[in-house]
């Protein structure tokens, strides 16, 4: 039964943990089951003790095993779901001195309010494409009269609405109980790591990834990993080995339309990226900003695909736009209830008002007509950002647009040094390198759908130029 491979090249330490984990999921060990003593593992695979130390510390920071005073080594009874929280000082995030600020992102603030910048950084539809809803006018009494139908998850009537939307877009039966309204992702997120997480835990994400932009990781001490990605999205080896080498208690994904790439995993690696996390008993987050703005059939979500491994977020603030800043968790009953505790204790309250709004449009019976508007005109755009790319193809690889915001430019030449992209804003383009997102500096993220045709041309006539000099440094 303690045999290991002679064969293999794989680190002995990672090949005792792959040896517990599967006798734990064929059943040979059972929950509660002990493990034979340090003294006797060492023996039966004639390693050192400090190898099977190793070993067993790692499945324990991985929740397989856990150590008991008197008892040795026992199969883990627990799983992921049942962690205490919160366990972050939230405090801290606004204690502390404010995130150094990225010198590049610095300029372009100044340049966002200049008439004659093309704003292809922001990361929201412009005004002319935001669809027109009907709102009917409230009064103050009836606002009120809306209050009371708020309960510590949010506003009853938009979070049932939500599980009507997920029912039919998913094909998952959720309830009110399952679902958290927030002011948007971000502070999804937040509450996430504040009650799933503490300080010195480790997260793989994509990379690149927005979320390395986001201050809010670095102030609760936790530590990013990025996983290389391919055509179909993120690697599954590239993932294992950093779950086993770095203690991964997260994963963190943007799968659908992924920001800053525009990516879309493909549904067979998002049947292998469930079947790792299941091995490993890791929870998803999944971040399903996007998804609305698809072009064609998209993959199921990875909540569809494994419902109660995954953590679900949404959004309606890429719809709406950043001044309706409405967002949702949705994930096992338990935990929505501590990070609902949370979020009262952070007081992270959310007025009702937007909530209606979002609650209004909705159930309007315009909404699927206008989203389907939506998605026509950025189809539209993009066809014509595309046809216009051939101009710059022999300097700049262009992603695919099969919908979301996003399209990403890698440059094809030699290497480029972070300086190379101060001619963007001397240029009045204002874009995303790829350096805010990872260690990358040879690609950037544009807003595709910020650009009339007009502005499209004239993108494309001024990144000729810029191109030229970029070959000539």
């Amino acid at each position: 039964m303690w045999e290991l491979s002679e064969k293999t090249k794989i680190p002995i330490y990672q090949q005792i943990m792959e040896q517990i984990i599967s006798y734990i999921q064929e059943g040979t060990l059972q929950p509660g089951d002990r493990l034979p003593s340090e003294r006797k593992l060492a023996t039966y695979y004639n390693v050192n003790r400090s190898t099977v130390v190793h070993a067993l510390d790692e499945l324990v920071s991985l929740g397989w095993v856990l150590r008991r005073q008197g008892s040795g080594t026992i199969v883990n009874e627990g799983n992921w779901g049942r962690s205490t929280m919160p366990r972050v000082d939230w405090r801290s995030f606004f204690t502390q001195e404010s995130h150094p600020r990225e010198p590049f992102l610095e300029k372009l603030q100044l340049l966002l309010s200049d008439s004659e910048a093309l704003d292809l950084y922001s990361g929201e539809l412009p005004l002319n494409l935001i669809p027109d809803f009907r709102f009917p006018s409230y009064t103050w009494e009836e606002l009120l009269l809306e209050e009371r139908k708020q309960s510590a998850l949010g506003y009853r009537p938009l979070q049932q609405i939500i599980c009507q939307k997920i029912k039919i877009e998913q094909k998952i039966d959720v309830f009110s109980d399952q679902v958290l309204i927030t002011s948007g992702a971000q502070q999804a997120m937040f509450l996430l790591l504040q009650v799933m997480l503490q300080s010195g835990d480790s997260v793989a994400i994509e990379d690149p990834s927005f979320l390395y932009s986001l201050p809010i990781f670095a102030t609760a001490g936790i530590k990013l990993y990025g996983v290389e990605m391919d055509n179909e999205g993120i690697k599954i080896d590239k993932l294992e080995q950093l779950i086993l080498t770095k203690k991964i208690k997260l994963i963190i994904l943007n799968p659908t339309f992924q920001n800053p790439t525009g990516k879309t995993m493909s549904e067979s690696r998002r049947r292998q990226l469930i079947e790792l996390s299941q091995k490993y008993q890791l929870p998803i987050v999944e971040d399903e900003v996007f998804s609305e703005m698809n072009f064609n059939l998209i993959p199921p979500s990875l909540k569809e695909l494994a419902p109660h491994q995954v953590i679900h977020l949404g959004s309606l603030s890429k719809i709406f736009g950043s001044s309706i800043k409405i967002g949702w968790i949705v994930a096992d009953r338990d935990l929505i209830q501590r990070l609902s505790e949370a979020k009262q204790m952070m007081d992270f309250s959310i007025s009702v008002f937007p909530q209606v709004i979002a609650h209004t449009a909705l159930t309007d019976s315009q909404f699927e007509r206008n989203q389907k508007e939506l998605v026509s005109k950025l189809k539209k755009r993009a066809n014509l950002f595309v046809s216009l790319a051939d101009s710059i193809s022999e300097d700049w690889i262009i992603s695919k647009i099969e919908g979301g915001i996003y399209v990403y430019f890698t440059w094809r030449h030699q290497k480029l040094f972070r300086k190379d992209w101060e001619i963007f804003l001397r240029e009045k383009i204002l874009i995303a390198p790829a350096f805010l997102f990872s260690s990358d500096t040879m690609a950037m993220r544009v807003n595709y759908t910020r650009l009339s045709e007009k502005a499209q041309q004239l993108f494309f006539e001024k990144l000729q130029k810029i191109s030229r000099e970029l070959r000539r440094n």
